[in-house]
């Protein structure tokens, strides 16, 4: 049985929404971020990065968000969460797909992590990158809303739910307290309540991570 090694409301929702969304059976494995449990010996030994998430399948041990939702497109096609292979629509979806892990993600862990790149006690630095990390994640939010603006369905490629609509929601999550929060824009509000409607979405949220609203 597929292992997801997880924490709530982390990158690790993106593969836990895709095996709900495909009806897989799995077993969540929690990761206490309390006790340091991403640190500890046994578990670097699945990610020497000590970040989640990891998911177990059989003999292979993967780490990288991006990579493991590929992984789980690519072993089970009959759930269509991937544009079919050589289509400009798969190659849009490569590029949507690396935008949000190397840009969209990769900046929203400086704000929310900023100390990994200031000296203790920087208070003034740190508040001066989660000042600009806020102000380059709207610009990219708008990006986002511009997207879905153009699109002719209701998912973020249009009329087919992908994978890109689990790892969207993810990370619009995340600016659920910023002044300017996704659910703000004309058009990414509307998406992120479609999103909210699905079943295996409101599973996770629920019942799996059991969250406090607002969801987004």
């Amino acid at each position: 049985m597929i292992q997801l090694h997880h924490m709530p409301s982390s990158a690790a929702m993106v593969p836990l929404i895709l095996l709900e969304e495909m009806g897989l059976p799995y077993e969540l494995k929690p990761v206490d971020r309390a006790t340091d449990a991403h640190r500890q010996p046994e578990y670097l030994k699945l990610n020497p990065n000590g970040l989640v998430p990891v998911l177990v399948d059989g003999d292979l041990v993967l780490y990288e968000t991006a990579a493991i939702a590929l992984h789980l497109a690519d072993t089970h096609p009959e759930a269509a969460l991937v544009p079919a292979l050589g289509t400009v629509e798969r190659a849009h979806f490569y590029k949507w797909l690396m935008w949000m892990t190397n840009t969209l993600q990769a900046t929203s862990i400086v704000y929310w992590y900023p100390h990994r790149w200031m000296d203790e006690g920087n208070s003034a630095g740190v508040a001066e990158l989660k000042s600009h990390a806020q102000a380059r994640i709207g610009t990219q939010l708008d990006q986002l809303d511009a997207h879905l603006a153009a699109q002719r369905g209701p998912w973020f490629m249009g009329e087919h739910y992908t994978l890109l609509d689990a790892y969207a929601l993810t990370l619009c999550r995340w600016t659920r307290a910023f002044p300017r929060p996704a659910r703000s824009l004309p058009h990414l509000g509307p998406y992120l309540q479609r999103m909210l409607e699905r079943p295996a979405v409101r599973r996770v949220f629920a019942e799996v991570e059991q969250l406090p609203q607002p969801w987004v």
